[in-house]
C-alpha cells in the first residue's frame, strides 16, 4: 500500500522529520498499515507489535518536541530479521527450534538502532537459522516476491528485502553468509549491503557460520543504504571478530562521484549457467559506467570455481558446531516423547529442525568427522585463503569488480526444492565475497521481460564501502531502476 509517506525513500523520511514536516506516529503508522494490508500475501513479517512500535514512535515525538537530541534516524521505522536479538521480542530464527524464545538482552545493532533513535516495527520472515536461498525454508511459510506472489523473493533475508521493496519498512536489517542480503536485494529489485567482515558487529546475531554472517542494511536506494550502515558500524568490544576502524561518514561522501574509475569485469562470471536477460542487464549497467568515463578492465578469479563446494563445507561445519546447543535441554525445542536421553535428544532435534537446517548439520558433522576433517574442512580452510588472494590481486588493478549477483531472476516457488544442488547455485556469483570477508552490494540494474527486477553486484577491498557506496550511487543517479515499485504495491 504506496502513500505519500511510505513512497519517501529514507533521505527524505529523515529530512522531513527533522524538519517537523511529518512525526515520527504518523510515519509509524503509515507503514504498519501498509503492513496490515498486504503482508497477508507476502509473508514478510514473523511479528509485529504495533503498540509498541507506535509507542517508540511517541516517544521519540516527545523527546523532539522537548527540543533533546533524538539521533540521526530519530522516527524512521526499520524492520529487523528473525536471527537478530532485541530484548522483549521473539527472536525464533523462523524455526520451530526456537519458537516462543524472547532475548533478554539487545544485538549491538539493535541497541545502535535505537541510540540513533529508530523505530522497531517488526520481526522479519527468513529461511530458517538463515539457511536457504529462496525464503522457503521458514517454519511459519514462505516469503512470496511482491513483483510475482507465485515467485521466489530470494534468501535467508526474504523477510526483510521485501518488507522494503514492497514499501512496508523504509530500511531493513538482514543477515549474510553467503549471499543472504545481496541475492533477496537482487531478486526484489532495491539495494542490499553486506560489509566487510568485522565491520558491523555479530553481538546478538544467532549464529549460522561464525566466519562468515554480517549484518546490513536494506533500502530501496543507495543513500538510505548508507545511512543505516553509518548507524549500526563500529567496533564493539563484545564481539571478538569486531574490527577497531573508525566509521566513515558514508551519507556525507555518497554523492560524490569518482574519477577515474577502474572496474573489473570477472571473466568467470559471465560463463554457462549465466540467463541472457540478467548478462544484457549487467552490460548495460558496466556501459552507464563506461559512458561517466569508467575504465573496464577484464579480471580473473581463478579460485571462484570452488567457492560453492568452499562455502557449503564451511559453513556447514560451523553451522554443525554452532547448532549443536540446541538439544532440548540446554536450549531450545524440547520434544513430548519420554525415553532415555539420548531419545529425548534425537526427538527434540528431529521435530525442531526443518529439512534444510538437518541436511546441512549432517554434511557438517561428517565434513569434521575423525579422517574427513583434513580431506574436507581444512582443505576448504586452504582454497578459502586462495580465493581471498584471487580477489588482492584483482583489487591491485581496480578500485571495485562489478558482476550479476544471481545466475536467473526469481524462479517461482517450489521450483527448486527437491534438487538442493540447483539451490545452492543460486549463491554462485555471492559466496565469495563471504569467503573473502569483502564487501559487496545489490543495486537495481534492469528488468527481465516478463517484469522481475534483476541485480548488480559491486564488490570493493576490505573496508572500503565508502568507495563501494559512491560508485553504486553513481549509477542509481544515470537510471530509474530504483525508483519503480511492485503494481501490487501501488
Amino acid at each position: 500500500m504506496l502513500s505519500q509517506i511510505t513512497a519517501l525513500p529514507l533521505s527524505s523520511l529523515v529530512r522531513q522529520l527533522q524538519a517537523g514536516e511529518i512525526r515520527s506516529v504518523e510515519v509509524t503508522t503509515a507503514f504498519l498499515d501498509s503492513i496490515q494490508a498486504q503482508d497477508s500475501k507476502l509473508g514478510a513479517f514473523v511479528h509485529v507489535d504495533r503498540e509498541h512500535a507506535l509507542k517508540q514512535a511517541a516517544e521519540i515525538d516527545a523527546r523532539r518536541a522537548s527540543g533533546h537530541d533524538v539521533g540521526p534516524l530519530a522516527g524512521v521505522p526499520v524492520a529487523v530479521k528473525d536471527v537478530i536479538c532485541e530484548q522483549g521480542q521473539p527472536a525464533t530464527c523462523a524455526s520451530k527450534m526456537l519458537a516462543g524464545f524472547i532475548p533478554p538482552y539487545d544485538a549491538t545493532v539493535v541497541r545502535n538502532l535505537k541510540k540513533a533513535g529508530a523505530v522497531l516495527v517488526g520481526r522479519t520472515n527468513m529461511d530458517e537459522f538463515a539457511m536457504g536461498s529462496s525464503g522457503e525454508n521458514s517454519a511459519v511459510g514462505p516469503t512470496r516476491n511482491p513483483w510475482d506472489t507465485e515467485r521466489i523473493p530470494g534468501g535467508s533475508s526474504s523477510g526483510s528485502a521485501v518488507a522494503v521493496a514492497a514499501r512496508m519498512a523504509p530500511v531493513a536489517l538482514g543477515s549474510d553468509t553467503g549471499g543472504s542480503i545481496r541475492q533477496p536485494a537482487g531478486l526484489c529489485g532495491i539495494v542490499g549491503l553486506k560489509p566487510t567482515y568485522g565491520r558491523v558487529s555479530r553481538y546478538g546475531l544467532i549464529a549460522y557460520a561464525s566466519s562468515l554472517d554480517q549484518i546490513g542494511p536494506f533500502a530501496t536506494d543507495v543513500a538510505g543504504a548508507a545511512m543505516l550502515l553509518e548507524a549500526i558500524a563500529g567496533h564493539d568490544e563484545r564481539d571478538s571478530t569486531s574490527v577497531n576502524r573508525p566509521v566513515p561518514n558514508y551519507s556525507a561522501t555518497v554523492d560524490q562521484p569518482l574519477a577515474g574509475l577502474r572496474i573489473g569485469v570477472p571473466v568467470e562470471h559471465f560463463a554457462e549457467g549465466l540467463d541472457p536477460e540478467v548478462e544484457q542487464a549487467v552490460r548495460n549497467a558496466l556501459n552507464v559506467y563506461k559512458s561517466l568515463g569508467a575504465e573496464l578492465k577484464d579480471v580473473h578469479l581463478p579460485h571462484s570455481k570452488y567457492a560453492i563446494a568452499t562455502y557449503y563445507l564451511i559453513a556447514t561445519s560451523e553451522a554443525s558446531s554452532n547448532l549443536a546447543r540446541y538439544d532440548g535441554v540446554h536450549y531450545g525445542h524440547r520434544t513430548g516423547e519420554i525415553g532415555s536421553l539420548v531419545e529425548m535428544y534425537e526427538a527434540s532435534r528431529g521435530e525442531g529442525f526443518g529439512d534444510e537446517v538437518k541436511r546441512r548439520i549432517m554434511l557438517g558433522v561428517f565434513a569434521l568427522s575423525a579422517g574427513y576433517a583434513d580431506k574436507y574442512y581444512t582443505k576448504a580452510l586452504q582454497v578459502r585463503r586462495l580465493i581471498r588472494s584471487d580477489f588482492d590481486a584483482a583489487f591491485q588493478g581496480v578500485d571495485v569488480i562489478a558482476g550479476p549477483v544471481t545466475p536467473t531472476a526469481a524462479f517461482k516457488l517450489g521450483e527448486k526444492t527437491s534438487d538442493p544442488l540447483s539451490m545452492y547455485l543460486s549463491d554462485i556469483y555471492t559466496i565469495s565475497a563471504n569467503l573473502a570477508g569483502i564487501p559487496g552490494i545489490s543495486i537495481p540494474c534492469g528488468f527481465t521481460q516478463s517484469g522481475l527486477p534483476i541485480g548488480l553486484q559491486l564488490q570493493a577491498a576490505p573496508f572500503d564501502e565508502e568507495r563501494l557506496l559512491r560508485v553504486a550511487r553513481m549509477h542509481e543517479r544515470e537510471t530509474d531502476w530504483h525508483l519503480r515499485v511492485p503494481a501490487l504495491v501501488k
